[in-house]
Parts: C-alpha cells; structure tokens; sequence
C-alpha cells in the first residue's frame, strides 16, 4: 500500500508565456497542519487548485496515496479544497442562499458531516438565507470555512480561511481547527498573509515565492535557526563569516542581517553585537525580500 500523502512533482503551471509555477517539487504528509505563505502573485492559490485537480498542470504529475488526481475520483474523495468567496457577479455560486451552496455541499463532498456544519453555522451566527452576493467579507470566509471544516477530507485546503473575521472568530476558527485535527489526523494547508497570528498553528511552513518553493521546513526548527545580528559592520561581518545571511541593511557604520544557522549548530556569543531571535513572519521578509516595494 502506497504511503499516505500528496506528492506534486516538477509542477509546471503556464498562462500563455507566463510561468506561474516553476517546477514545483512537494510532499504534504497525512497528519499534517501546512502552512503555504508568499507574497501576493507568488502562485499559492494557483498551486492549491492544482494539487487538488481544481487546475491542470502545464507538466509535471500531481499523485494522493499513490494514485493521480486528475479527473480520478477516487483519489478527489480524500481532496476538499475550500476555495475564498470573491462575489464580483451576482451569478453563478454567488447567486446560492447560503442554505442552498451547504446543501449543495453535502450533495457534492463524499463525507460531509451535517451536524458538524450545522454547528458551525450556529456558532458564527451566519444567515443561511442570505444570498453569496450579499455576504460580507466576513462572512464569506465563515462559509469557507464550515465547507472546509465539515467536508471531513483527509487533505483540506483553506485560501485566506480568515479574511475579513474579527479576533473572536479568528481565534475561533483556529481553536476548532485544532479540535478536528486533534480528533481525525486530517491534513490541513492554511494560505494566509496573517502570518504571525497562525504560526503556532503550523506544524510545518511552505514558503513560495516567484512560483517556486523557497523552504519547507518545521516550524520550530525553522525558529530556532534564524537570528537577527545588528550591530558595528566589521562586529558583524566577523560574527556571521561563513553563515548563511539575508536582508542586509545598513545604515552608516551599522548593519543589521538574518542568519539562517544549520541544523544543530549554534551562534557564538559576542557581546559587541545584538542578537535577537526572529519570529516567522520576520524569517518571511527577510527570505522574500522587499525589493521592487
């Protein structure tokens, strides 16, 4: 028996002359909570859509458990990929009753758990009446969210689950989302720009940018390894020699720098210098830089 994962391998998506993606290698392992963060453009929703055969890829194979997505039914029952409401028309989806896209829902998502939803809706206090199109931001990413969350999927995907939400139903929706993992094991990848807010969350980080995968690593780790360095330039310079640096600035005699230490190896100590632990959305800019902003 195949081991239990999604495997995306050399993904290529292709807009005309525009790559999008650039040979995308992935693994998301069964009992997992993902984390996919990148600037706006790098390719998160487009990745999402395709590793859950929303999307086809321009080359590349995309397997769950072994078997190929792509118009295979079979390996889509184990897929939900909870797409963010955007209603620019009033037609299509966004014409439904609230009430009527669950419903919907249920029809379409091979384990969908009625109660669960029901419950959902109950607790964000949505109308179920109210037409998509009249949703507010908010509220549409409650609806995101009960579809996610009560589909039951072994692999599910949230775009911006939070967008729109105050800090009581963010702090909801999160707390929820540990319960159910607690409870299933299921597999979650959350695309988010509220990075911080959700970096405990994550188990594991995926940064993307410019259509390629930039890291994949274990949160904590990722943590423990990066380091802010600031102080005189030569202090500076002697300290991290040898290390890997990003984000350089300086400002007269100064200079301030991430380092990025391997695995199990330590920073010395220097007192001529300040070093500060870096939290991940700091790690984030640091990576992706600024430059064109």
């Amino acid at each position: 028996m195949s081991e239990e994962k999604i495997v995306a391998r050399n993904v290529v998506k292709s807009y005309g002359k525009k790559d999008v993606l650039h040979g995308i290698d992935l693994e998301l392992e069964k009992g997992k909570i993902y984390g996919l963060i990148g600037r706006n453009g790098a390719g998160k929703t487009t990745l999402l859509s395709i590793l859950s055969s929303q999307n086809p890829t321009s080359s590349g194979t995309v397997t769950c458990n072994g078997m190929p997505i792509w118009e295979n039914r079979e390996a889509l029952d184990h897929i939900c990929f909870s797409r963010e409401l955007n209603p620019i028309t009033g037609f299509g989806q966004n014409a439904y009753k609230v009430k009527d896209y669950l419903k919907a829902a249920s029809i379409y998502i091979p384990n969908w758990d009625k109660d669960l939803a029901e419950r959902l809706v109950e607790k964000f206090e949505l109308d179920v009446k109210k037409r998509i199109a009249r949703l507010s931001k908010g509220m549409m990413s409650m609806v995101t969210i009960i579809i996610a969350i009560a589909s039951k999927a072994d692999y599910t995907f949230l775009d911006e689950p939070v967008a729109g939400l105050d800090v009581v139903m963010r702090e909801y929706f999160y707390r929820v989302l540990l319960d159910e993992f607690a409870e299933s094991g299921r597999t979650f990848v959350i695309s988010t720009h509220i990075i911080e807010e959700a970096a405990d969350v994550f188990e594991e980080v995926i940064m993307l940018d410019k259509g390629k995968v930039l890291l994949k690593e274990n949160t904590q780790e990722l943590l423990e390894r990066c380091y802010h360095v600031s102080g005189k330039k030569e202090e500076v310079d002697a300290l991290t020699s040898g290390l890997k640096t990003f984000h350089e600035e300086k400002l007269g005699r100064s200079k301030g720098v991430m380092v990025m230490l391997e695995p199990d190896r330590q920073l010395a100590v220097n007192t001529e210098v300040t070093v500060q632990q870096m939290n991940l959305q700091q790690i984030f800019v640091a990576l992706c830089g600024t430059e064109g902003v």
